[in-house]
């Protein structure tokens, strides 16, 4: 099958073509199997082809297949809305819009801050993701490759150290930095939000500090700038809650949503506090697809299934299964090459580092072929690509998550 027509600037993981997959489990075209534990890159929550996402796609397909929402409104839009800020667990009043992606959220996030505070000045952190348009590109916590090539970018945007018990940084330091940006580079009264992941995804699953949530959460309250939380890989129960803010003890002006959002199906949102998403004149947001019916109804579908019972149950169970298997590795001293456990919950990454401390990219480069070769397919991440993402699906079965974890101990073996 040839890939000509396919832009050459689209890195690929796994070169291998994919025909078809059920709940953790896919196939390719000559009819390999393979355990998924990328899951789309954190798409799939709910595994590949959930039946209720798909008997969802299946009738709105046969009712309504596309309205743009700003020309007329459409039911499974204005039910999704209904339910998905009700999902959310803040105290305020929310509402909302709908996009087709996570990066077309944080576009509108940008928007929407601009239009409530005349301000234009955003801070963001080192080793974020959060999308790849041009707008994003700058708050992302990383040149290469994202940001190489594309000239100057619209800003101004800022960067601090991320503070999390995953990368050494600390609390202290980055409230130090915080104090260094406000002293040197920019005033306090220019900043219109800060933009941070409550566990960063492409940065290597590192979980936020939880005491600078708060301290960020403080400072923001008293310098009128709002903070905007980036949940479109860590939210709907990748790390046992319904999203990973609430561990930090905080409430978020704004929220992004995306990716496990619909089951695979592309859509994303902005929702939070609703004097700030009625802020923008009329017109101000939409978009000709944003809202799509039939992402709609999948969307709906996937809260159907996210029961509070359901997120613990299936974070746990992931949880436990990890935490255990990486303490037996350590304790076996099963590879040199064996680094940290990051992240929380479901949402779990294995460093790779040499004997040193510096990032073992090599080898897992390495270990991607290895397990594919053995019908794994695993994901990378970190700023040097040393950081293995899990991201199984939470409904994955007790034995193929076995099957899994014993494929990746034997290829984490072989590593030299």
């Amino acid at each position: 099958m040839s890939r000509e027509t396919i832009s050459q600037s689209i890195s690929i993981v796994h070169p291998i073509s994919l025909s078809h997959g059920k709940n953790a489990e896919v196939w390719d075209t000559s009819g390999k199997r393979y355990i998924d534990f990328v899951g789309g890159i954190g798409v799939l929550n709910l595994g590949h082809c959930h039946p209720g996402v798909v008997e969802a796609i299946r009738d709105q397909a046969t009712q309504l297949t596309h309205y743009a929402f700003n020309a007329a409104p459409h039911a499974p839009y204005i039910e999704l809305m209904d339910r998905l800020t009700a999902f959310m667990p803040v105290d305020y009043p929310v509402s909302g819009m709908l996009t087709n992606s996570g990066a077309e959220a944080a576009e509108n996030a940008l928007k929407i801050v601009r239009g409530a505070t005349g301000r234009t000045a955003v801070i963001a952190f080192d080793g974020a993701f959060h999308g790849r348009t041009l707008a994003t590109l700058n708050l992302n916590g990383k040149v290469a490759p994202y940001k190489q090539k594309v000239g100057v970018l619209p800003g101004p945007v800022y960067h601090l150290p991320y503070p999390s018990a995953d990368n050494g940084v600390t609390c202290a330091e980055a409230l130090k930095a915080m104090d260094r940006l406000f002293s040197v580079e920019i005033d306090v009264n220019d900043v219109a939000c800060f933009i941070i992941e409550p566990v960063q995804g492409e940065g290597g699953f590192l979980a936020l500090d939880i005491e600078f949530a708060q301290a960020l959460r403080r400072f923001c309250d008293e310098n009128n700038i709002l903070l905007i939380v980036d949940e479109i890989q860590s939210g709907f129960g990748r790390t046992g809650e319904r999203f990973a803010f609430s561990r930090l003890g905080i409430e978020p002006d704004l929220i992004l949503l995306g990716k496990s959002i619909a089951g695979g199906v592309p859509l994303g949102a902005v929702v939070g506090r609703k004097a700030l998403m009625d802020n923008l004149p009329k017109g101000g947001l939409g978009g000709t697809y944003s809202g799509n019916p039939i992402a709609c109804a999948a969307a709906l579908a996937t809260l159907d299934a996210m029961t509070d019972e359901h997120l613990k149950t299936w974070g746990l169970q992931q949880e436990e299964a990890i935490v255990s298997r990486y303490q037996t590795w350590c304790a076996q001293g099963l590879t040199p090459y064996l680094g940290r456990l990051t992240g929380v919950g479901a949402m779990r990454g294995i460093e790779l580092a040499n004997a040193d401390g510096t990032p073992a990219s090599k080898q897992l480069t390495q270990l991607l072929g290895l397990a594919r070769d053995a019908g794994l397919l695993l994901m990378p991440s970190g700023k040097s690509r040393h950081i293995i993402r899990l991201l199984a699906p939470l409904t994955i079965e007790p034995a193929v998550l076995e099957e899994g974890l014993d494929i990746l101990e034997a290829c984490l073996k072989q590593l030299d």
